[in-house]
């Protein structure tokens, strides 16, 4: 049994050691490409690392707006993530603990606004910011998207565990509701948070289409329209795509390697409450 038991184990670990190989790939072929000069990255010989290093493709990527446009993603995914989880943890603390008139009708509507793809949104909320004058700004960038969707049916379903007599025993002890949510709910479901925190995170970072339509200018573009914009028609500069490719994941991998075990912990009890 033992035996068995080891074997399905070391079974397991190499099955997963070399689907995570399989994922690094791309991300060791980006990190070395962009060491490599622009007729080396496509050649029909497999090079693992580059023949020349070369710092060329950094020098003339920050010759760019990349810093500006780094700070633009920051303040895209900075906002986003804050206000979301604001707006989608109030929402769901009401419609998990407070009973009023259509609630389930309404949450339903809500929920179903997720069908509607972002396509379908894109020109009435265009007008609106048109005539609101919000077209490049951040304002206009982060506002329209807090409201996620998705974002209040998992708060909702996590904070429906937390225990109705403690929120209860703050009311006798003369709390006020505020006080209740912001003292006792958002620390409890702090793994949610977090969780929502790194999807909300990779949402807004990876977003390309909105800050394509909001931003205008090159100097307000975010990480994700600046970089493909340096994929031109005649001359696409891939080397700078590949360094500045490489410079984008960083924070992304970092954030997730900090808050993974609140991610996991957070999924996990969101799936299994309520």
């Amino acid at each position: 049994m033992k035996k068995n038991i080891n074997l399905k184990k070391i079974s397991l670990i190499v099955f997963f050691s070399f689907v995570c190989f399989l994922f690094i790939i791309p991300f060791y072929w980006m990190v070395v490409s962009s060491f490599k000069p622009s007729g080396e990255i496509f050649t029909s010989q497999l090079n693992l690392f580059p023949k020349e290093p070369i710092l060329a493709n950094y020098i003339n990527l920050f010759k760019t707006p990349f810093v500006k446009w780094y700070l633009n993603s920051l303040i895209f995914a900075g906002g986003y993530v804050f206000l979301g989880l604001f707006l989608c943890s109030l929402a769901a603390f009401a419609f998990s603990k407070y009973d009023f008139k259509y609630k389930n009708i309404i949450f339903i509507v809500i929920v179903a606004a997720q069908m509607l793809p972002i396509h379908i949104q894109i020109i009435p909320l265009f007008i609106m910011l048109n005539k609101t004058s919000l077209v490049n700004t951040y304002t206009g960038l982060v506002l329209p998207m807090i409201a996620n969707p998705m974002g209040l049916f998992f708060a909702r379903q996590y904070m429906i565990g937390i225990e109705d007599d403690i929120l209860n025993a703050a009311r006798v002890d003369g709390a006020s509701e505020w006080q209740i949510f912001y003292k006792i709910a958002l620390p409890i479901s702090r793994p949610m948070l977090a969780a929502l925190a790194i999807l909300f995170s990779i949402e807004a970072w990876n977003n390309l289409l909105w800050p394509l339509i909001v931003m205008r200018t090159e100097k307000m573009f975010t990480l994700t329209v600046g970089l493909s914009s340096l994929i031109g028609q005649y001359r696409p500069q891939y080397g700078l795509l590949m360094a500045g490719s490489f410079l984008a994941v960083l924070p992304i991998v970092l954030f997730f390697l900090k808050m993974q075990e609140h991610f996991i912990s957070g999924l996990t009890a969101g799936s299994i409450k309520g």
